[in-house]
């Protein structure tokens, strides 16, 4: 009797066993987590420290780009274009890993990839809205302007320069193309701005080992000047840029006191492109920390964050005070970039303007 039931306790055990088995064996069932909205969860202080800026602009942009990131279908709980692009901008303003921002967001981390890059792209193509040089001879005349009143400097549609945006390694055989001469590997970007910081032209496809001439000599930007589109209008750019006519640089060793007046003028006005870099690194971290994605995404997110600068300017939605810029802090990390070769016209149109302007 006592075999039997012994046995019988046997056979029990042994059912459990295979019935834990096929249940560990099942597919892990899904779970739909509840999405949060930071739209009603934070105040626009809050809202704006968080995602750079207010709720206000925030519609703005979800206006333009909400039919390029809205899902056609509603299966498998498809996330919202205002989800969507809470994602992204909170990307923009932490550069945290997508895993992060997945555990934070209540999205898969793969999820949260696919949202940069859908957003970011969409933003990206609003450039032709907001990233243009001027054209026409007011718009001209307005920038001219407000670069006169910074230091005097007269004829001037922009500042140019370039920065670099930290990436990941690319992990080819053309990975070191994008390692630059400071060690760590980055996309140059090209930017040209206003006194008023906007930006008027934008180049970030060029790898950190291209060097800044050679992105404006190979630019659309370059053609356009030397087909005369923008009259006598000229830009400023520093010693890493050849002088030429459309194109005015620093001196190498001012010795006259009209050349040390251009000298003073031509930096103090070009001055304003580090503060542009400043600014836009800034209000979007993930330009100063490092992008992690693949060069298409990261190329699109270094457009969107611009595209969103000049939003932020035009709907006057300015910082968060604790993220004002210092010009001291921006300026210590302004390196000398060698002098590049003169060009002889350049260098004729930049004496003439120190003999007539800049003359005492």
């Amino acid at each position: 009797m006592s075999s039997s039931v012994e046995l019988s306790s046997s056979d029990d055990s042994s059912d459990e066993e295979i019935i834990l088995e096929i249940i560990m064996r099942l597919p892990k069932p899904r779970v739909v987590r509840e999405r949060y909205n930071p739209l009603n969860n934070f105040d626009d202080h809050e809202f704006k420290c968080r995602f750079r800026l207010s709720k206000q602009t925030f519609l703005i942009l979800l206006h333009m780009i909400e039919d390029e990131i809205m899902h056609q279908t509603c299966r498998n709980n498809a996330i919202s274009p205002v989800n969507q692009l809470l994602v992204a901008l909170r990307y923009y303003a932490t550069g945290a890993f997508q895993e992060v921002m997945g555990d934070l967001i209540h999205i898969h981390k793969s999820t949260v990839c696919r949202i940069i890059k859908r957003v970011s792209v969409a933003i990206a193509k609003l450039r032709h809205h907001f990233i243009k040089m001027p054209t026409s001879q007011n718009e001209q005349h307005a920038i001219q302007l407000g670069f006169y009143r910074m230091r005097g400097f007269p004829t001037v549609i922009g500042a140019i320069d370039c920065s670099h945006v930290r990436i990941q390694s690319p992990n080819s055989d053309i990975g070191e193309q994008f390692r630059n001469r400071k060690g760590y590997f980055s996309i140059n970007v090209q930017a040209v701005c206003t006194s008023n910081l906007v930006i008027t032209n934008l180049v970030a496809r060029w790898p950190g080992s291209v060097h800044d001439s050679t992105i404006f000599d190979n630019s659309m930007l370059r053609a356009q000047f030397e087909n005369n589109e923008f009259g006598k209008c000229v830009l400023l750019g520093d010693g890493g840029y050849p002088c030429r006519s459309y194109l005015l640089t620093p001196l190498l060793n001012p010795r006259s006191e009209s050349e040390r007046r251009y000298q003073k003028a031509q930096i103090g006005t070009r001055n304003v492109i580090e503060r542009l870099f400043g600014i836009w690194k800034r209000r979007f971290p993930v330009l100063a920390i490092g992008l992690r994605t693949k060069e298409d995404t990261t190329m699109a997110t270094i457009v969107a964050t611009a595209v969103l600068h000049n939003l932020l300017i035009q709907e006057n939605d300015v910082m968060p005070p604790e993220d004002i810029v210092d010009d001291q802090e921006l300026f210590q990390e302004i390196t000398t970039l060698p002098i590049a070769r003169q060009n002889e016209v350049g260098n004729a149109v930049r004496t003439n303007l120190i003999n007539t302007v800049f003359h005492i």
